[in-house]
């Protein structure tokens, strides 16, 4: 893997959940996933696979992190060449690190950031060229990251000094509420950020899902144990969106896109 193409990119998702069982069951049934299991050395760790290869993990949310006052969640990893370097660069920018940084043999280095708004990141160098990325785009894949946050600005110049990302296009949601994309130098964006709703309790980062089709997906999810949060809608580029709650508790976005 070259450490220069994944630099500041999203490279890794994984639910971090109260029951293995119950979000492999959920996951599964709704985006077609399917699974292996490994041991990484610290526990069981299963993952979701998109025709064969890796699309995202999946373990039990650590006690450590649920006396901290974790909930189930993604967890989304951005790659960086060396994880305590990065997250001492984060601290002297406001963020904090709320675990130790930990290796997974053959696979890479691990850390975790909380931003200066709060919101959870991790960070992820890989140990050589193998080290997994996840499915090509596609049916399965990781199609959109959004980061939803007390102060839009301010968490676009943290970032931006972190990874390099910078502002791209700029979306006004209507009573004077913007939607920020980002991206890297090559001008792709890479996800969006705005400032969450009142009735959001803390800054987060979200993954969308992509899956065939976002209404016959967005059906499953009542009887699958989830709760819909926002019903299926368009959204620019002819796209279409919907966000959930899984079983457990964790939210999750599922799009899909018009051929």
């Amino acid at each position: 893997m070259d450490i220069a193409a994944i630099h500041g990119r999203f490279v890794w998702h994984e639910l971090e959940t109260d029951d293995m069982d119950a979000g492999t069951a959920f996951y599964t049934a709704l985006v077609g996933w399917g699974t292996a299991t490994e041991d990484p050395g610290s526990g069981p760790y299963r993952m979701f696979t998109q025709d064969g290869v890796a699309a995202a993990g999946l373990m039990d949310l650590p006690d450590e992190a649920k006396q901290m006052g974790a909930v189930p969640c993604w967890l989304l990893y951005v790659g960086v060449a060396d994880v305590d370097a990065t997250i001492a660069q984060a601290e002297a920018l406001g963020a904090t690190s709320p675990i130790e940084s930990f290796d997974v043999p053959t696979v890479g280095r691990i850390g975790l950031i909380l931003d200066p708004q709060g919101a959870a990141l991790g960070l992820f160098a890989p140990a050589g060229d193998d080290s997994p990325v996840g499915p090509p785009p596609g049916v399965g894949a990781p199609s959109w990251h959004e980061l939803a946050t007390t102060d839009y600005e301010a968490a676009l110049r943290f970032y931006g000094q972190l990874f390099g990302w910078s502002a791209t296009e700029a979306m006004d949601m209507g009573g004077g509420a913007i939607y920020q994309l980002f991206g890297l130098d090559d001008g792709e964006p890479l996800g969006g950020i705005f400032n969450k709703p009142p009735g959001m309790p803390v800054s987060a980062w979200n993954v969308y899902w992509e899956v065939a089709d976002v209404d016959a997906a967005a059906a499953r999810i009542p009887g699958l144990g989830g709760r819909i949060l926002t019903e299926p809608m368009e959204v620019p580029g002819g796209g279409r969106i919907v966000q959930g709650v899984d079983a457990q508790g964790a939210m999750f976005s599922l799009s899909s896109h018009q051929a």
